[in-house]
């Protein structure tokens, strides 16, 4: 096939199952037919179908959209695609009202191309494709690990590439520029399938780089970090951050809660400390190549309402 095409092997593998491939007029359902050097072979590519997700009118923040792909900003809070606990309510059924009807297919069904997630209690900037062509190119660029993606994380503690106790963590390095890098695998944990755990052997290869960008406190005991993606792996920052002995203010499953130092925060910040209910995570910066014009597109996004006001009261 042609790579103007943008069918994926499982697509032509599924187009083969349902007799739409065919030589001669003769019908090629098992995809193990032995074909020769000659052999006109056509592909009826059908119309998209209609989604079985329903569309839902839920507002969405749209900073970039044409006929290929739309870059959206999530909320904290919205689930990225349906699933069994979540049948509703995602931005996936967001997107396809948004869209309202506009989109030319997907894997040969009318919906939106999900190329990366964040988690639910995340916010900040997503790509979505809306053809073939684009998800084919968007998936391929995330692959290879060429897509910019920046984020915003408050922690506790502070990732000083002068202490000496993250010299000792295994799979933590210093780079130039007062960067931290967390290399490890990441896989499933054993005991908990919801959760990721960091191991050395086995498991995908997951790089994350931690810049700090202001501390909070006296002594500092929190600090608000900049944390670039040469993988993204399900939960990526959140567990290589824990590693790292620096989990997310908020992070119910891997951030875990410090005793602050009496007199360290004001009352103030102590008390938006206690209070804030979600991981302190922001998909910040967004850049990639537009997968048809081959334009390098760069998003950003500020920090949400809940964050700003954290940095604030922990700053009083």
């Amino acid at each position: 096939m042609p790579e103007s095409a943008a069918l994926s092997r499982t697509r032509l593998a599924r187009l083969i199952a349902e007799g739409a491939v065919s030589r001669g007029g003769e019908v090629l359902g098992d995809a193990k037919t032995k074909v020769a050097e000659g052999d006109v072979i056509e592909v009826k590519v059908p119309e998209a179908e209609e989604s079985h997700i329903g569309p839902e009118d839920i507002p969405l923040v749209v900073l970039y959209e044409d006929e290929d792909l739309i870059v959206v900003d999530k909320p904290a809070g919205m689930v990225v695609h349906p699933a069994p606990g979540t049948p509703g309510g995602t931005l996936v059924n967001a997107l396809l009202h948004h869209f309202g009807g506009a989109l030319s297919g997907v894997g040969g069904e009318k919906r939106p191309g999900i190329v990366h997630r964040i988690d639910k209690d995340t916010s900040g900037l997503l790509v979505v494709a809306k053809t073939d062509r684009a998800h084919h190119g968007l998936s391929g660029q995330f692959a290879a690990h060429t897509v910019q993606r920046s984020y915003r994380a408050v922690v506790w503690g502070v990732p000083d590439v002068g202490d000496p106790r993250l010299r000792g963590v295994r799979g933590v390095s210093v780079e130039k520029g007062a960067t931290i890098k967390v290399t490890t695998q990441l896989a499933r944990h054993k005991t908990d399938r919801q959760k990721q755990a960091v191991c050395f052997s086995g498991g995908r290869h997951a790089v994350t780089r931690a810049t700090l960008l202001q501390s909070f406190g006296t002594p500092p005991v929190v600090a608000l970090v900049e944390c670039r993606l040469e993988t993204g792996r399900t939960h990526q920052i959140r567990v290589h951050m824990a590693h790292a002995g620096h989990g997310l203010i908020g992070d119910p499953v891997y951030g875990g809660r410090r005793r602050v130092a009496k007199g360290a925060l004001s009352d103030a910040g102590q008390e938006a400390l206690a209070g804030f209910d979600r991981q302190a995570l922001h998909a910040a910066e967004l850049g990639f190549e537009h997968p048809g014009s081959g334009e390098i597109l760069h998003f950003t996004s500020p920090l949400p309402d809940d964050m700003q006001a954290l940095l604030s009261a922990l700053a009083q």
